[in-house]
């Protein structure tokens, strides 16, 4: 093969994508990407209000609050478990969906069990806008402008501020990693961490795991082309592109004062399967993160492909990689009962 000889893919993993029926489907074109908006607003899970609240379980809410200047409000969608009523640290979450697809309802039934009831933690969701109606950097401003009002809004939503980790998936890891930069250059909120879980971080497409992966991973080669070019328009490939646009090109990631003279490139926890397009990309990141003199933990789980904890979520490499992001997320933010053990 041209990309060099492929990893397997986990047995367990393997059997579960089977049994899904995922045949790799329609790669994402420009051509056929508003039809698969449409049926992804559709289909894909949207709970309200009072089924997030799970007869009482949590706290729920939604605020609109001011979004970048000259652009719309942003909603924010805040969960708790209930009847806890110390500040609590808050994990500041971006939705993953190529930056195209996905919403900020969806992702919270498996935060809130996984993470908020365990570890006793709020969770914000993020509706920032999607691509190539807005381009960047209006998803991310949409994002920095919601973490300024949480942090600035701390006792109304219950948090801590000093106990922000900025999390997301693919996409949302994407923005998550672009946040904590564009955050410490302007001396906004200072997080304590960055749950960067597959993250979408390079947009040139020239990593060996894209050539090698490209065409058999659930993340293709074609749709990632197609939704860097969704987001970033005419500037999609160009040389001085930031990296708040697209994190692997950041120069400084030591963590260094920034222009306000706040400090702090937030520790980063990455993870990445060894038989996904973005694990290149990921390694790179968290190196450079290294050789910057910053802190980094990385996870490159063994013969998993892109999303595979969704596809099976039961298999042990499923479970292991969300016992690692719960340990994590534990020691770092000093959450949950002592001596509870990770879910």
């Amino acid at each position: 093969m041209r990309g060099g000889a492929l990893p397997p893919f986990d047995p367990e993993l393997a059997a579960a994508l089977a049994a899904s029926g995922f045949g790799g489907g329609d790669p994402l074109t420009p051509e056929n990407l508003a039809e698969q908006q449409a049926r992804d607003v559709a289909t894909r899970p949207r709970p309200t209000v009072d089924e997030l609240r799970d007869g009482g379980r949590f706290e729920v809410a939604e605020v609109r609050v001011p979004g970048p200047p000259g652009a719309p409000e942003v909603t924010l969608v805040s969960a708790r478990p209930a009847g806890v009523s110390r500040p609590l640290p808050l994990l500041y979450y971006l939705h993953g969906g190529g930056l195209v697809m996905g919403n900020a309802w969806s992702v919270l039934p498996r935060l809130l069990a996984d993470w908020a009831l365990p570890l006793e933690m709020a969770v914000v969701s993020v509706a920032y806008r999607l691509s190539p109606r807005t381009r960047y950097p209006g998803a991310l401003e949409d994002c920095y402008s919601g973490l300024v009002w949480a942090a600035g809004h701390a006792g109304e939503l219950g948090i801590d501020a000093g106990r922000i980790v900025l999390g997301g998936r693919s996409a949302g890891g994407c923005l998550a990693a672009a946040l904590a930069l564009l955050t410490r250059d302007r001396g906004g909120p200072t997080p304590v961490g960055q749950l960067l879980m597959s993250p979408m971080l390079d947009d040139r497409d020239r990593t060996f795991s894209v050539r090698q992966l490209g065409s058999v991973d659930t993340w293709d080669r074609t749709s990632a082309r197609t939704v860097w070019q969704a987001y970033l328009g005419d500037r999609y490939g160009a040389a001085d592109l930031p990296p708040y646009a697209a994190p692997a090109r950041a120069a400084e990631l030591s963590g260094a004062v920034g222009e306000s003279g706040v400090a702090g490139l937030a520790s980063a926890y990455l993870d990445v399967g060894s038989a996904e397009t973005l694990r290149d990309e990921c390694v790179a990141y968290a190196d450079a993160i290294w050789q910057a003199g910053g802190e980094a933990e990385l996870h490159v789980w063994p013969g998993a492909f892109h999303g595979f904890d969704s596809f099976a979520p039961e298999a042990a490499v499923s479970r292991n990689a969300r016992d690692a992001r719960t340990r994590w997320l534990r020691r770092t933010l000093g959450a949950g009962r002592a001596g509870e053990a990770g879910v």
